[in-house]
């Protein structure tokens, strides 16, 4: 059947092969500069900025969850924007937004953050993350200024604490919370009552 979203273990594993290989291409990229330890932005931290990090980059994430919700329920263009995505998405599965959520925060962390922050910078890393997430149509705009943003929190987090650690968890707690919002169903339907 033509338009058909893939079975679901294609699924999962079309979306592990690709933020597999971003993580990969990532980790080759700071091991070519001689720099391999892509987790680490700052050679020396106190080790409580490390355990501190992930919990940060939860509380991170629930802001801009919660953010996004409000946006959902008091914007056209964010109601429009939820019911595209889950147009686009189709039925996703509790396992199936689990391995999205846990592929995109770490390939794209290990991408972005961990090795094109310290080569080009907070900035143009951020514009390119953004680029990434250019939609199929000019609906996803919003998305992609979204993603711009997003790239300069995460770039500000792995900043404060010396690690990737509170950008994967933001990362993390933003794709697995929003995508179950979205799987949901429509706008209308996924708000609270």
């Amino acid at each position: 059947m033509q338009g058909s979203p893939p079975p679901p273990h294609s699924r999962a594993t079309l979306v592990i092969g690709l933020y597999g290989a971003l993580a990969l291409g990532g980790l080759l990229l700071s091991a070519g500069r001689g720099d391999a330890d892509v987790y680490r932005a700052v050679e020396v931290r106190a080790m409580w900025w490390h355990l501190v990090s992930p919990l940060l980059g939860v509380a991170v994430g629930l802001a801009v969850v919660y953010g996004s919700r409000v946006v959902t329920q008091r914007s056209s263009w964010g109601r429009a924007l939820h019911d595209d995505f889950y147009a686009l998405l189709g039925d996703l599965s509790g396992r199936e937004i689990f391995i999205l959520a846990v592929a995109s925060s770490v390939g794209e962390e290990v991408f972005f953050r961990g090795a094109l922050m310290p080569w080009l910078g907070l900035v143009p890393q951020a514009v390119l993350f953004g680029l990434l997430h250019v939609g199929p149509t000019r609906r996803f705009l919003p998305w992609t200024a979204w993603a711009l943003v997003m790239g300069l929190v995460f770039g500000g987090l792995v900043t404060l604490t010396g690690d990737l650690g509170g950008a994967i968890a933001a990362h993390f707690t933003i794709n697995f919370m929003n995508l179950h919002f979205i799987a949901r169903g429509p706008a209308a339907v996924a708000a609270p009552e």
